[in-house]
């Protein structure tokens, strides 16, 4: 049987004190949250900037340098995932509900009330696909990349446990395995809790919005619940069948499900329209990815605060996730190189979101310039069903994009049921199933009672607050991976190594000179 951590307990008694606090007192854990997060953005909104920066710079430098060449394993280990299935698995865990959540609904919001355009103009409709191309971008991966990559790298090549503290040894020594190393993994299941209910909150709210703006079901608290609790039932059973059945074959159908609606909606969509702007935005975004992700408007602080609810709040989002997506990603990419591995992370979800985003958002944009009803002041969860209602095929459109939900929800949750074992387990790559459950179920009640005591509000409140101490340990992971790669990098004698010069030949017209030369030299008598 296999032995649970003390990070178990604690975490779940820090989770039960909230649960609490959230439950009995609603409104004033709603103000508490509201308060703590306003100043975390305000006092640290150029901490995340730099921070996330950084990564994707560091990210940039590991793939074309020779260290990339250094495998997540030992010498003759080899991938375990096709690349199209282990594709499947880390995009559907990284993005999941989130790309369906705010598909249509962000560039919408952009497009009304745009960060440096006057809304509803031409402009703001570049700059509304430019910043969601930025959100979901490079930086996004970046953060989940280089957390999985520590932990890959030390599990599979260095033989450490399977656990967030294990990454830091080569800067803390054996403190990892001391009170210092339970305060880092107990950071990092806590982030993981706040962030996956959050994101499963999303979920429950956008099923709901669906149900109702098609079928009239009331869009409330209750119905919600009843969601969490249904989704949470097929999510144990997915998590009790195992990572290699469950996972993978929900990650297989999400992917086919998301295909099918994307393809669905770009032909009934205005598809010139939308492949003008992906081409557009894609060169815009590579054009002014610098300036947008230093940009703080330390001076404007209407541009200030669009900047602290949108872009502090994904960064902290992609943070809180970053323990998760990390450590679930690492699981199945064992056997490929730091470059493969890094390119693949990082490049292609970051190009079908990119699509996907100017799919439904220029759908979503069309739909608002052409219909008399004003969209954007629907509740976001209901947004993409308004701009299928547009189309042709509304219901069978609806259907597939609640079916991609809900496969999106127990995928994330499921993965995160089995990361978090990991996590209260020393590192178990198989935990236990109890383990699994009780996370599980954990994880539900947050999400519903940050549902409870204030909604979308309460949930973004709460990631910001958990992704600040992580922050910190990303940053370490960083520093204590370089370490140790340098040291390898060393030993294993990567290095660019110059091409040698190749000795000059004669020119043939110097050469016949050189020959007249010496003819006509005097010979000397011996």
């Amino acid at each position: 049987m296999k032995r649970i951590s003390s990070v178990f307990w604690i975490t779940l008694a820090i989770v039960l004190v909230a649960v609490g606090f959230g439950a009995f007192a609603p409104d004033t854990f709603k103000t508490a949250t509201a308060n703590v997060q306003s100043f975390i953005t305000t006092s640290f909104g150029w901490y995340y900037l730099i921070l996330v920066s950084v990564i994707v710079i560091f990210c940039i430098f590991l793939i074309v340098s020779p260290i990339g060449t250094i495998r997540l394993g030992k010498p003759d280990d080899r991938p375990e995932y096709s690349r199209s299935t282990w594709f499947a698995m880390l995009f559907s865990a990284g993005m999941g509900i989130g790309l369906v959540f705010w598909g249509a609904a962000e560039p919408l919001s952009h497009y009304m009330t745009p960060p440096l355009a006057e809304g509803g103009t031409d402009q703001a409709i570049k700059e509304s696909l430019r910043y969601t191309f930025f959100h979901w971008g490079i930086h996004a991966w970046g953060i989940y990349a280089i957390v999985a990559l520590a932990l890959a790298y030390f599990n599979f090549r260095k033989d450490e446990p399977a656990l967030i503290s294990s990454t830091l040894r080569p800067i803390l020594g054996d403190k990892v395995k001391g009170p210092i190393g339970t305060i880092i993994d107990v950071l990092a299941v806590f982030a993981t809790v706040v962030g996956v209910a959050t994101t499963l909150g999303f979920g429950a709210a956008q099923i709901n919005g669906g149900l109702s703006y098609l079928f009239g079901i009331p869009n409330n608290i209750t119905v919600q619940t009843i969601i969490v609790v249904v989704v949470t039932v097929l999510f144990m059973i997915s998590a009790w069948s195992g990572l290699s059945k469950g996972i993978k074959y929900l990650s297989n159908t999400n992917m086919v499900l998301a295909v099918a609606l994307l393809i669905l909606v770009f032909i009934m969509g205005p598809t010139l329209l939308i492949l003008n702007l992906f081409t557009d935005t894609l060169g815009s975004y590579m054009q002014n990815i610098v300036s947008m992700s230093f940009r703080i408007a330390p001076l404007n602080a209407e541009h200030r605060e669009w900047i602290n609810g949108w872009t502090i709040f994904y960064w902290a989002w992609w943070i809180s996730w970053s323990p998760f997506v990390g450590i679930f990603i690492a699981r199945v990419s064992k056997g490929r190189t730091i470059r493969e591995f890094l390119i693949g992370v990082l490049l292609l979800p970051s190009l079908v979101s990119f699509f996907w985003f100017a799919v439904f958002g220029s759908s979503a944009i069309d739909v608002q310039q052409a219909v008399s009803n004003d969209i954007s002041k629907l509740n976001t969860e209901e947004v993409l069903f308004a701009v299928f209602n547009g189309m042709p095929g509304t219901t069978i459109l609806a259907i597939i994009a609640i079916a991609l939900i809900g496969t999106f929800f127990i995928t994330s949750a499921d993965s995160a049921t089995f990361v978090l074992g990991m996590q209260t387990t020393y590192g178990s790559n198989n935990p236990p199933n109890y383990v699994k459950l009780t996370w599980g179920v954990a994880q539900s009640i947050v999400a519903l009672i940050l549902l409870y005591s204030g909604g979308l509000d309460a949930l973004q409140n709460a990631l910001i607050i958990a992704a600040l101490p992580f922050s910190v340990i990303i940053a370490l992971m960083m520093a204590s991976l370089y370490k140790s790669l340098n040291r390898e990098k060393k030993e294993l004698g990567l290095y660019i190594k110059p091409k040698p010069r190749k000795p000059k030949e004669p020119k043939p017209h110097k050469e016949k000179r050189r020959k007249h030369e010496q003819a006509d030299e005097p010979k000397t008598e011996s």
